[in-house]
């Protein structure tokens, strides 16, 4: 499970028909409930191409998709190896999207 207490403050939402990024492969962006809701706190990284991530695409029933804030330049291959960790739980669960052994991220940087 995580640790709620460790979340960040919720970001304001940016969708991508504002910063005109996409959701592809290797993209890197903001988990949300409501838009509103995202932190820094929880992400993603695309595995393949996402568009119904985007603005406009159905994965949120508001439509308002979720922010793309980066990209993978460099490790795609272990981000594969992360996603195809056991999970806390099973497909289509909530726990089914945490890995049961957490990955650590030594680094990060702008480029």
């Amino acid at each position: 499970m995580t640790d709620d207490s460790k979340y960040l403050d919720p970001i304001t939402h940016e969708p991508t028909s504002l910063t005109g990024l996409r959701h592809r492969n290797g993209t890197i962006s903001i988990a949300r409930d409501a838009v509103g809701t995202g932190t820094a706190g929880a992400f993603f990284v695309c595995i393949g191409d996402q568009p119904a991530l985007d603005f406009g695409g159905k994965r949120n029933p508001d439509g308002q998709g979720f922010a793309a804030f980066g990209h993978v330049t460099n490790g795609m291959r272990l981000i594969r190896e992360i996603w195809s960790s056991k999970t806390q739980g099973p497909p289509g669960s909530s726990e089914g999207e945490l890995i049961a052994s957490p990955a650590q991220i030594l680094g990060a940087r702008r480029v």
